[in-house]
């Protein structure tokens, strides 16, 4: 029998079912917190490096250890929280959080550093699948679920989009430690706070955890996204350091989901990816991430070093996107009860192709207006198939399998970022190199050095210096515009790729029937929206309560505004 504790019991006691929104904030403050940390460190480092001079492994590993360590560990933690409580891995989430964010800021030497940023990334792992799968516990009714998911999802890309703006201020006032100082205070906080106002939810606690499977799995991803990031890096395809990492991390997820078809209380039921819903909309994050992250760093670099604003400036001018997010995030409910699934996530990936091609008009001078509406349109467009894919994925997962769920959400939004650093960095680089080549007065070797990175390029041109280093100056940055456009063009093919895959989600957004005891009623008056009313359950056969059920259970509300009963209750369907 499945063990859950529902969150509308225990939300009752604290004040009525009103406080779930309570709850919301605190799970969104959780996830600001770890979203800042994924980026604000970017900007600090060329502080960090004079500090502790670190070699340029160590200088890697500082950067790329909290992330990779994040990404392998949502599958343990996730399902984890399924059998010991959701909030209880939270909770040990934050304080984690914060003690490595003390030992980060403090650390003189790149190995505690390094350490540091990995005890983060264990932290982040427990926060944010424990995040996804409480509030899929707190919010049963799939309308205001889609609300709240809104509201998530904004939240992680405004944490992702103000980190650099935060960083830069703080480099900029103070020194490097502090992007890691101002955790803690704020994990101080969260600790009472989630201690106080978060519900304790748990799946299904039938048979024993499989620890052996949770370290194939985490074994599993680190390969694969230690593999995907040497690739962004330019390593060789086949080096051993590359090719080695991503077949092993393969071998191991294979090994682990035949694992947990062949077990009888699994750590997450594959049965999840024989729905089609699921499955697509796990792709379609992948597809959108891998998009945005390569397309922010190709960004960051073409208005730092092409149009010459510095960090805060920079960050400034990614705002307009940060705002599209939220504003899709909070209208994302009402668009989706409108739209339905199918058509919120396509136009999504079309409103976000043409953003990028619209960007293809960018050159080697500032166009204030161009950026400001391409990133406007570039932010509300991602937003808006993250949320809905987010959701569906959500609401196709029973409740008890929501921490699986949600570290499978979590773990997909990792990979699509790896991947996006990975794809669309060498697509950049194959366009950017050509362009260095056979340039008037520059050596074979200088030229062969600026092919690195532009930002190499600048020094190496400085280095030359008279009419050579001029004339480099020049073909890098125009080589670097013309990368930047074969990019974009890339992007937009994978845009709509993915615009192609959300054809197999579901036409409407279907509602089961929801206990009235644990959530308020809610009228659906929006055409093609399956979201009755609270649930009456219907008596069986045998004059109990009736059980089961799936689409059949969810009513299609008419055009005219009005209440339907539901049939029954159930799980949902398509």
């Amino acid at each position: 029998m499945a063990r859950t504790n529902t969150a509308g019991a225990r939300l009752r006691t604290a004040g009525g079912g009103a406080n779930r929104w309570v709850v919301l904030v605190v799970l969104c403050v959780s996830l600001l917190l770890v979203a800042l940390d994924s980026t604000v460190l970017h900007v600090a480092v060329p502080s960090l490096t004079e500090d502790l001079h670190p070699s340029s492994t160590a200088l890697l590993w500082i950067v790329d250890a909290y992330p990779l360590i994040c990404a392998s560990l949502l599958i343990l933690f996730g399902t984890l929280g399924d059998r010991a409580g959701r909030r209880r891995v939270l909770l040990l989430g934050y304080a984690l959080f914060g003690l490595a964010s003390a030992i980060a800021a403090l650390a003189t030497a790149p190995a505690v550093l390094i350490g540091a940023r990995a005890l983060l990334g264990v932290g982040g792992a427990m926060i944010m699948p424990a995040t996804l799968s409480i509030l899929r516990a707190v919010f049963p009714d799939r309308r205001e679920r889609a609300t709240a998911i809104g509201i998530w999802t904004a939240t992680a890309a405004i944490g992702a989009a103000t980190g650099p703006v935060l960083g830069g201020f703080l480099v900029e006032h103070f020194w490097w430690g502090s992007v890691f100082l101002v955790n803690i205070p704020l994990m101080a906080l969260m600790l009472p706070l989630g201690r106080l106002l978060l519900p304790e939810s748990r799946g299904d606690a039938d048979g024993p955890w499989d620890v052996l499977g949770a370290l194939m799995a985490a074994a599993g991803v680190l390969g694969v996204v230690l593999g995907v990031k040497r690739l962004g890096a330019g390593d060789p395809p086949l080096a051993l350091a590359t090719l080695g990492p991503l077949l092993l991390g393969a071998l191991l997820l294979f090994g682990f989901v035949r694992r947990q078809r062949r077990r009888a209380h699994p750590l997450i039921d594959m049965r999840l990816f024989a729905r089609a819903a699921f499955t697509t909309s796990v792709g379609c994050v992948v597809l959108a991430m891998l998009a945005l992250v390569g397309l922010q760093l190709i960004a960051v670099q073409y208005l730092q070093l092409i149009l010459g604003l510095s960090p805060v400036e920079t960050g400034l001018r990614l705002l307009p996107l940060t705002l599209a997010a939220m504003a899709a995030g909070a209208t994302g409910s009402y668009t989706l009860r409108r739209l339905g699934p199918r058509r919120m996530v396509c136009w999504g990936f079309l409103l976000t192709a043409g953003a990028v091609l619209l960007l293809v008009l960018m050159g080697q001078h500032d166009r204030p207006l161009l950026l400001t509406t391409g990133f406007v349109l570039l932010g509300f467009g991602l937003q808006t198939t993250l949320f809905s894919a987010y959701e569906s994925m959500l609401s196709e997962a029973p409740p008890q399998s929501a921490g699986g769920a949600a570290a499978i959400g979590e773990t997909s939004y990792q990979l699509g970022a790896g991947m996006g650093t990975a794809l669309l960095g060498s697509v950049m680089n194959a366009a950017y190199a050509p362009g260095l080549s056979g340039v008037p007065g520059v050596p074979d070797a200088a030229a062969k050095a600026a092919t690195n990175s532009l930002g190499e390029a600048y020094q190496v041109a400085a280095g030359l210096g008279g009419p050579a280093g001029a004339a480099l100056h020049h073909a890098a940055r125009h080589a670097f515009v013309n990368g930047l456009h074969v990019t974009l063009c890339v992007s937009a093919g994978l845009l709509l790729v993915g615009a192609l895959m959300a054809l197999r989600l579901p036409r409407v957004m279907e509602c089961p029937a929801v206990d009235p005891r644990l959530v308020d009623a809610v009228d659906a008056s929006v055409d093609g929206v399956a979201c009755p009313g609270p649930a009456r359950k219907s008596p069986g056969p045998d004059g109990g309560p009736r059980t089961g059920g799936g689409a059949a259970d969810a009513v299609r509300v008419p055009a005219t505004r009005g209440r339907t009963e539901p049939a029954g209750s159930g799980t949902p369907g398509h």
